[in-house]
């Protein structure tokens, strides 16, 4: 019977995770769907690049804004809910966008998008944490990271064939109607935990596999929770570390690295997108690996983080060396390494961060530490502007060489903040029970 039981959920949280992995599909592709539309955008409304920049911004204003709200309602309304109710706002959201008559209709669109999506990656962290194993957790986390990366993917070329046969306004509708899709199945597929189906909870199941007595889960009080987080000494390190790894890699890979190429390299923007395309693929390709590496081969969290980490300062310390003159085929080894060091690597920070915690504040945990990496996004950004600014342009008008290796050195010194950091962080790996 207990087999039987045991079968059920390995097959049924499966299903959860792929319900929860296409919602998150979802959350990377309006995260990077204005950059495909941009001059469709200016042009229909008769707008800047400034205002459309703000336009673009607004999704990661109201990210950040929503991520200690996140986690606490995950923690007590329940996930399942908040991802429901929030991506009805999503989907209505991108709806309004594609039907916006003027720029300050688009924005209302693009706010409740903003707040929509954002209720996606606590809440599926919470689940993950009832449904799988503690050893399991980072290498799912890494999956997930990859489905992020596929979520570029299409937010790029898949969006850019839309427009090119529906027109951007149609695409946007369309994409509002399969995010409500993804509502439907939410709440028809996801439960929070093993215990809403009447089966027994992860915790109680491989509890009694072991010959262990699982622990009774009791609810912690909102306010509780969260001073129990900041007051984690170890919770710091890894916060502050997200604000800088993110910021680098906000900064670099999602805003100038692609002006970089162009202006440095003398690449057109078809040939600085597929280099930077990398960047999806070292999220898709080097995630799971590091889960599995963190799980199965080191058997370590601080281990591989700390690796990543050297690697990243290693290959910036590169860049500031050589800032030009590389060959086509280093730049794209480069970026590839980069989006794994500077991003895949953050399944490593969250899982770090969930095993920190008691399950019951997982949510509140993981929602707080996700303020920085946005923190760090909004901070990196326009520093890194400032600093090209303060040096005069060519004559053709774009930035040069030497501002670029200035912004180069400074993204080295924040990789050494950041190493620092991991050096600071708690070993947080259980072996798995024998």
């Amino acid at each position: 019977m207990t087999e039987d039981i045991t079968g059920k959920i390995m097959r049924f949280r499966w299903l959860v995770f792929l319900v929860l992995a296409l919602a998150y599909f979802f959350v990377y592709f309006h995260r990077l769907s204005l950059s495909v539309v941009a001059n469709d955008l200016i042009k229909d409304y008769q707008t800047t690049a400034s205002v459309m920049g703000l336009l673009g911004s607004t999704y990661f204003y109201c990210y950040a804004f929503m991520q200690f709200p996140a986690g606490l309602l995950s923690d007590s309304l329940g996930p399942r809910k908040s991802v429901s109710f929030f991506l009805i706002i999503a989907s209505v959201g991108s709806i309004i966008f594609g039907l916006a008559p003027t720029i300050k209709i688009a924005f209302v669109g693009r706010v409740m998008v903003g707040l929509g999506v954002s209720m996606v990656f606590i809440p599926t962290m919470k689940i993950l944490s009832q449904w799988f194993r503690p050893h399991e957790f980072a290498f799912m986390t890494g999956i997930l990271n990859a489905v992020g990366g596929m979520g570029v993917f299409a937010a790029t070329w898949l969006l850019a064939l839309m427009t090119l046969v529906f027109g951007w306004r149609l695409s946007f509708e369309v994409i509002g109607g399969c995010t409500f899709i993804i509502v439907v199945l939410v709440w028809l597929i996801v439960r929070d935990r093993p215990e809403d189906k009447g089966w027994p909870s992860i915790d109680e199941l491989f509890g009694e596999e072991s010959g262990k007595t699982s622990r009774t889960l009791k609810q912690i009080p909102l306010l509780e929770g969260a001073r129990r987080v900041v007051s984690e000494k170890y919770f710091w390190p890894v916060a502050i570390w997200f604000f800088f790894d993110c910021g680098i890699f906000f900064g670099f890979g999602a805003l100038w690295g692609g002006p970089y190429l162009m202006h440095v390299y003398g690449m057109t923007r078809a040939e600085a997108g597929t280099v930077l395309s990398m960047i999806a693929w070292g999220m898709i390709i080097g995630s799971p690996p590091l889960g599995f590496l963190s799980d199965k081969l080191m058997k370590s969290r601080k281990k591989p983080f700390i690796l990543c980490n050297i690697v990243l300062v290693i290959e910036l310390a590169f860049l500031s060396i050589y800032p030009s003159g590389l060959p086509r085929i280093t730049l794209y080894i480069l970026f590839f390494v980069f989006s794994i060091s500077a991003s895949s690597v953050v399944v490593l920070g969250f899982t770090i961060i969930k095993e920190l915690f008691p399950t019951e504040i997982a949510g509140t945990s993981t929602g707080l530490v996700n303020l920085f990496p946005f923190l760090g996004g909004a901070v990196f950004m326009p520093l890194l502007g400032r600093v090209l600014d303060a040096y005069p342009k060519s004559n053709t008008g774009e930035y040069t060489l030497e501002a670029y290796s200035m912004l180069i050195f400074i993204l080295l010194g924040a990789s050494m903040v950041s190493l620092v950091c991991t050096m600071f962080t708690k070993e947080t790996f259980k072996p798995k029970a024998p």
